[in-house]
């Protein structure tokens, strides 16, 4: 199974607002930067959709370690909330339902098809990829 690392950020400016994602695929010493937005959406929503297309991208199988500043992402998944959101009917509690259940329901999906180990890295901390991601999300959130 070849291994790849991806890097993950997700920008919004307002919340809900225009807002934007951007990833680097990073695979035997080569490199692909990818980016989009929507003109109205929220942080959240950008930090998944970022994640999702990016493991999207991949045209096979893979061992994927998957660092993101986002602990909405990272909790959830390492601890196995969405899971347990999907199973509940995407509910988090009886009466609280999860957000964003199409965006976890991929996400899910695709980490049925790759071995994904989530990676929390502190934002603004001068970690090199996650500013590069940063830049990537801003800039997209400005293009809507």
């Amino acid at each position: 199974m070849k291994k790849v690392d991806i890097y993950t950020d997700g920008a919004c400016s307002g919340n809900p607002g225009p807002g934007g994602w951007g990833a680097i695929l990073c695979y035997n010493g080569v490199e692909k930067e990818i980016s989009g937005g929507e003109p109205h959406t929220t942080n959240n929503r950008m930090e998944l959709l970022g994640v999702i297309t990016a493991l999207s991208m991949l045209k096979e199988p893979c061992e994927v370690t998957l660092y993101s500043d986002s602990q909405y992402v990272t909790n959830a998944m390492t601890r196995g909330w969405a899971q347990k959101w999907k199973a509940q009917g995407w509910m988090r509690t009886k009466k609280d339902p999860a957000l964003n259940a199409d965006l976890w329901d991929k996400l899910l999906n695709l980490c049925n098809t790759h071995k994904v180990t989530f990676v929390w890295v502190k934002g603004h901390n001068n970690h090199p990829m996650n500013e590069r991601c940063d830049r990537l999300a801003v800039a997209a959130s400005q293009n809507q």
